[in-house]
């Protein structure tokens, strides 16, 4: 599926502008354990903890309530009339498009301590700049489809912090490029620029190289690694630079995409769920939320999450972020299950972004031997395509190699190389395991297996 325009844009471990808690504060420390789990539901998976109990010997989280020609006679000649030039006033200027008055925001964040992966560099500071003022109408037409869309943020290899105007470059290219889909990145900045480099889809400088290919991230840009908010900047800006070359760079929605919008609109605002009152403010840092990211989230960031699709078919592949049967939930077809899920997203009501968050951190549909392979064929004869793509579970936690309730970890995360095909081959899982030190996976498709 090409698409001429410019597109949407972006691990383990959201169209209508909806307004943002501005002044939402997360407190000073955070969980001595960002990973540990809180389960409430008997033979079902946490609620808003990632991983199931037995992986993790953490103490249960305590929750706190909260856009003909015909001959004319001639004209005796009119006097001259002094010419206003529409330069000089941008208002008065038909040119002038509203969605370059874009204006930068420095926000000065630290690293968080502690960091969780030893290969991780943590030099880069990509900085993003705000939209224009929110309560205007013209961030109304804000769309990350329009093809000019001003490419917000810096350079993730420490260049200027500019906005930039991509114009777009029509290529001869026959037919669609190569297709890439990266697993979840949940941070990890450094080594998703490293991953794209060695693929060629960027250059040295971080900037699109690829021409016609299409890229699709899996979802899970943020949390637990240091730069999230990075790494989104890095992915809106790649989508407008493909777009320009006849390309595209998109994203699916996932589970923390979910969380970090329910942490911002709503904060300590308490809903019920299976495990008792919980908050997205404490979800949030359970999984390895970051204050940083906190700190850097604009308007124009929550936007662009809002607005990712939760499943696409691409060649033959269904690409979902979660392995899990609950997009059944939202529809017969792939158009109604996105549909659906913008609509009920862009309502800001705290309990219905709770249930949305709550099944797409479900996990394993497919892993069982005997009901996985079913699992899949449901969604593919729903849905279309012969093959998932999903993130989300770890590709050692389906492989039981680590976390297992015996203790065994003879085999770590590290032994990852490549994407996990399993379920009679019906599914291919992407999700390398980066926040356990494992590896980031961007993969070609389809696999020569």
């Amino acid at each position: 599926m090409v698409e001429g325009s410019m597109t949407q844009g972006a691990g383990q471990g959201p169209a209508m502008r909806t307004e943002t808690l501005r002044d939402f504060r997360v407190p000073v420390t955070e969980p001595a354990a960002p990973y540990a789990v809180s389960t409430g539901l008997p033979d079902e998976a946490p609620v808003y903890g990632e991983y199931p109990a037995y992986y993790e010997d953490a103490p249960q989280a305590v929750v706190p309530a909260q856009p003909g020609y015909a001959p004319q006679p001639p004209v005796p000649p009119a006097p001259p009339v002094p010419q206003h030039d529409p330069r000089q006033d941008p208002q008065q200027d038909p040119r002038q498009d509203p969605r370059q008055d874009l204006r930068h925001e420095e926000h000065p964040h630290g690293r968080p301590q502690g960091h969780p992966h030893p290969q991780a560099h943590t030099d880069a500071e990509p900085v993003p700049a705000t939209a224009q003022d929110p309560e205007e109408d013209d961030l109304e037409g804000y769309t990350p489809t329009y093809r000019d869309l001003p490419v917000i943020g810096r350079s993730p290899l420490g260049g200027p912090g500019d906005t930039v105007q991509v114009q777009y470059v029509p290529q001869d290219t026959a037919g669609p490029g190569p297709l890439y889909v990266v697993g979840d990145v949940h941070g990890y900045l450094d080594e998703l620029v490293t991953e794209l480099r060695a693929q060629g889809l960027i250059d040295a400088e971080g900037r699109w190289s690829a021409g016609n290919a299409r890229l699709w991230f899996l979802g899970d840009f943020t949390d637990r690694g240091p730069d999230g908010i990075g790494v989104i900047d890095l992915v809106m800006r790649l989508s407008a630079e493909a777009a320009a070359a006849g390309g595209y760079c998109k994203a699916l929605m996932g589970n923390h995409e979910l969380l970090l919008i329910g942490a911002k609109r709503f904060g300590d605002t308490p809903v019920v769920s299976g495990a008792g009152t919980a908050t997205f403010q404490a979800a949030w840092l359970l999984n390895g939320g970051q204050r940083t990211d906190m700190e850097r989230l604009q308007d124009v960031h929550i936007q662009w999450m809002s607005r990712l699709d939760a499943a696409v078919l691409e060649e033959d592949h269904l690409l979902l972020h979660s392995d899990t049967t609950a997009y059944l939930d939202y529809g017969d077809s792939i158009e109604d299950v996105n549909d659906t899920i913008h609509e009920l997203l862009n309502r800001g009501d705290v309990d219905i972004t709770w249930d949305l968050f709550r099944k797409f951190t479900k996990r394993f549909a497919f892993r069982d031997e005997e009901t996985g392979p079913q699992a899949v064929r449901e969604l593919l004869d729903t849905y279309g395509g012969s093959r998932v793509v999903h993130g989300h579970s770890p590709i050692p936690y389906l492989l039981g190699e680590v976390g297992t309730e015996d203790g065994d970890e003879s085999r770590g995360p590290e032994a990852v190389d490549g994407p996990h095909v399993y379920a009679d081959g019906l599914a291919i899982a992407m999700d390398g395991g980066v926040t356990m030190a494992g590896k980031l996976l961007v993969v070609r498709l389809p696999l020569s297996d």
